[in-house]
């Protein structure tokens, strides 16, 4: 599969996206010298927030894509601080154990998450902490339109049957599965952001940066400029035609301390 990921593109929104991941930061223990890993860490600037605010001895960043890793790859990093390419499926693979296992905005990219928290349970060291935040807009039209398309010709034949998965699961569902694995009064927020963008072409531009990219992966690159066309199409009527435009974003924050 190609690497469809645009540093650019998914920076165009980065005071918005950064938010959840300072909320995600301050439910964390620090403790001294502690070995960090950041699953899916995108373009690795908050991976660097992560290793400095947490003092931590070792931080080993990892992505699947190599292009949202090009700047950190070339940067002059910190102590302790790394890069990797690599797919969350494959984690830990052989990498030892973890004070703390983190991701921010990753996980709703990766099916069945009751088998994977258990493997990053086990992949904790003792006392080792779990932090997440899922994105939860599966039932927004930005999403849902995507979805719909993949129905309609052109599309539906040259994805050969592929559907994008939705495996976020409801908080409640995250608060039973963490008590399950082990950890000590986890902690499971819902938060809506109240992101406010220049008009509701915007959130066009905001899936062009990571939700579209999926679909991009899937499709010649011809077809997904139309499919672009026609999901802006599909999704702006179900917009408010508001400027600036409220666009209530959902997530899921979650932490564990075994």
């Amino acid at each position: 599969m190609p690497d469809t990921w645009n540093p650019t593109q998914y920076d165009k929104f980065q005071r918005e996206r950064e938010q959840p991941f300072f909320d995600l930061l301050s439910f964390i223990q620090p403790e001294p010298g502690m070995r960090v890993v950041d699953l899916g860490c995108g373009t690795g600037k908050l991976t660097r927030t992560l290793h400095e605010r947490l003092g931590a001895r070792e931080t080993i960043g990892i992505d699947r894509s190599a292009r949202m890793l090009e700047t950190m790859r070339g940067a002059d990093l910190p102590a302790g601080l790394t890069f990797d390419t690599g797919t969350i499926e494959e984690f830990p693979a052989a990498r030892g154990t973890f004070d703390l296992v983190f991701s921010n905005a990753a996980f709703h990219w990766v099916e069945h998450h009751d088998a994977l928290l258990a493997r990053l349970a086990g992949a904790l060291a003792p006392n080792g902490q779990l932090a997440f935040q899922v994105p939860a807009q599966h039932d927004h039209p930005s999403h849902q339109t995507a979805e719909a398309l993949t129905t309609t010709e052109p599309f539906r034949s040259a994805l050969g049957g592929w559907h994008r998965p939705q495996p976020v699961l409801a908080p409640e569902a995250y608060a039973r599965l963490l008590n399950r694995l082990g950890f000590a009064n986890p902690v499971v927020h819902h938060v809506i952001y109240p992101h406010v963008l220049g008009s509701r072409d915007d959130v066009v531009e905001w899936m062009k940066g990571t939700l579209l990219t999926e679909y991009e992966r899937h499709l010649p690159s011809d077809l997904f400029v139309q499919f672009v066309e026609e999901y802006r199409t599909r999704l702006l009527p179900q917009l408010e035609d508001t400027r600036p435009f409220f666009f209530p974003f959902n997530r899921i924050l979650c932490w564990g301390r075994c």
